[in-house]
């Protein structure tokens, strides 16, 4: 079946062109100002002064564009070198948007996708070769044997940007979910610097998974991104559990996003919370990230801490949320000089209370402020993923269902 054009925004405030070349120099920009809800006390994490919910004053006022709407749950985006952005669809499609801004959808096999509550096509991401090899990677939901799981999904793309073709199916199998509500399914795909392919997974809402190294729900993975097995230096390497050799960190509840900060290979993972906490961690290898539901009767009490620093080496979050939560979900740090103030610091996208969370951290990755961006703060609904791309911007997915976007953000001056 051919791939068929998407409409592309349209409009007096939404444009459709992707690179800076082809972007008009007007747009259309939110100017909500909202404050991080209550419940500032982080947990497990370091006080900020005031509250840090204000944003600070010498950041660049930031210009918001359209670049895609007319998207159902985007889950994911990510840019090729070419400038190409490649947007997926909770509930099955890859969408590319050329540098000239033609939008065009993939001819992709997704005919076994398991698309049910949280689950589906989530994470994506391109290989580091992607110029050589064309190679990508999904996150996503699958049906099959009478039964579902989640899989790590290798592909490659033609050069048209037409069609693509599976060739690791999976790369990565045997990711539990929850086949009856599609609760807590993650999943989070990047690369780390050294080359390895991080899996951030979700508990499936099953008490006994986060603290149970045998199984892969509730980790962070570290995988070859050829082989699908260990990656080199792997933290249990050892352990006589092939499931266990995969793991980075275990004790999470929903990972959505991973972010590397840039100059340093460190990782920080962001999960949803309960209630009680969201958390962004600093991952450490082996690490124990204190999440423990698992009920006396054998259930899923959500109202135990997200990190329980009772538990033996467990890691306390660099900054939570407290009571109530938002919902947070993808991350990615924004680097470059034309970023102003906004240089180094973490965003993270805000389903509840709408927007975008800035987070400024320090060398060590202690929690240095936090505050709210005031150019998307509940201006365009849920945001699922922030994504610094290779041409500087930052393309934002926006998660409401029915008519959702993809937008690009930029420094205005």
């Amino acid at each position: 079946m051919p791939p068929t054009a998407r409409k592309l925004a349209a409009g007096p405030c939404t444009r459709a062109a992707v690179l800076a070349a082809v972007l008009l120099l007007t747009g259309c920009s939110g100017d909500g100002t909202g404050d991080l809800p209550g419940g500032q006390e982080a947990k497990n994490a370091t006080d900020v002064p005031d509250g840090g919910v204000a944003a600070p004053g010498g950041l660049p006022a930031l210009r918001v564009e359209t670049v895609l709407d007319g998207l159902d749950h985007p889950w994911d985006v990510a840019q090729a070198p070419d400038g190409t952005l490649l947007v997926d669809e909770r509930g099955g499609g890859l969408t590319a948007v050329l540098p000239d801004g033609t939008a065009r959808e993939l001819d992709a096999d997704l005919g076994d996708l398991f698309a049910d509550g949280e689950t589906g096509l989530m994470g994506l991401t391109l290989d580091p070769a992607f110029a050589d090899n064309r190679r990508l990677y999904t996150c996503q939901g699958v049906e099959e044997d009478g039964g579902a799981e989640i899989q790590v999904v290798a592909w490659t793309v033609d050069d048209g940007w037409t069609r693509a073709t599976r060739v690791a199916d999976p790369l990565v199998g045997d990711i539990p979910v929850n086949e009856r509500t599609g609760r807590h399914g993650g999943c989070r795909v990047r690369f780390a610097p050294d080359g390895a392919l991080l899996v951030g997974t979700g508990d499936n809402a099953v008490g006994s998974n986060p603290q149970d190294r045998a199984t892969l729900a509730g980790k962070v993975l570290r995988v070859d991104a050829v082989t699908g097995g260990p990656a080199p230096g792997n933290p249990f390497a050892d352990d006589p559990d092939p499931v266990t050799r995969l793991l980075l960190s275990y004790g999470h509840r929903n990972v959505q996003g991973i972010a590397v900060r840039p100059g340093t290979g460190d990782v920080f993972t962001v999960e949803q919370g309960t209630d009680r906490d969201d958390e962004v961690n600093r991952s450490v290898p082996s690490g124990n990230y204190g999440y423990d539901p698992d009920g006396d009767d054998g259930g899923y009490d959500e109202s135990v801490p997200m990190t329980d620093l009772d538990l033996p080496g467990a890691v306390p979050a660099v900054w939570s949320s407290g009571d109530p939560t938002i919902a947070t979900s993808g991350a990615d740090f924004v680097s470059g000089a034309g970023w102003g103030g906004y240089h180094g610091v973490l965003l993270v996208g805000v389903q509840k209370d709408t927007g975008l969370l800035a987070l400024r951290l320090d060398d060590a990755g202690q929690l240095v402020e936090q505050f709210r961006v005031p150019e998307l703060e509940d201006a365009y609904g849920r945001i699922r993923t922030p994504l610094l791309g290779t041409d500087g911007a930052l393309y934002v997915t926006t998660d409401n269902g029915g008519d959702d976007l993809l937008l690009r953000v930029t420094p205005a001056g």
